[in-house]
């Protein structure tokens, strides 16, 4: 009998095999290909533990009681998720800081917040600290504006 500890188990497992299944598709540099530690190692040990993790969750003995689906906030959910799509679609056009604003806003927003200046001034400090962190401390590049400011 399934009970809600299997049922997420069981999701669990699927996506942690469609993950590890992913992780080999990562292309290593040829002095990567070596080391010790590289771009597929957290990945792999991240999918091991969680396909262990799963099977314990599916295996172990629990309760029969069949779970209860009502009462969580599906539509909000799925929303966040659509909201995630689209920004990875258009933070390469409005670049880093306008999608990033704008996605936490609408985030925000659909997740209950109504006070838009708390909104609008966390939502700038922490992409600004973020764009700041990224590209002046630890030197990654992130296109800040979309490409007609350049």
């Amino acid at each position: 009998m399934i009970n809600a500890n299997r049922l997420g188990g069981l999701i669990f497992l699927v996506f942690c095999v469609g993950y590890g299944y992913l992780t080999t598709k990562i292309t290593l540099l040829p002095f990567q290909q070596n080391a010790a530690f590289t771009a597929k190692t957290l990945p792999h040990a991240l999918t091991f533990l969680g396909v262990v993790l799963s099977l314990v969750l599916i295996i172990k003995p629990g309760d029969e009681q069949m779970p209860d689906l009502r009462g969580y906030h599906w539509k909000q959910g799925l929303l966040i998720c659509l909201l995630m799509v689209i920004y990875g679609f258009v933070i390469r056009s409005f670049g880093f800081i306008p999608s990033t604003v704008i996605f936490l806003l609408s985030g925000f927003y659909i997740l209950g917040e109504r006070r838009w200046v708390m909104m609008l001034l966390t939502a700038l400090i922490l992409v600004v600290f973020f764009w700041v962190l990224m590209t002046q401390f630890l030197g990654v590049y992130i296109a800040a504006w979309p490409d007609i400011f350049h």
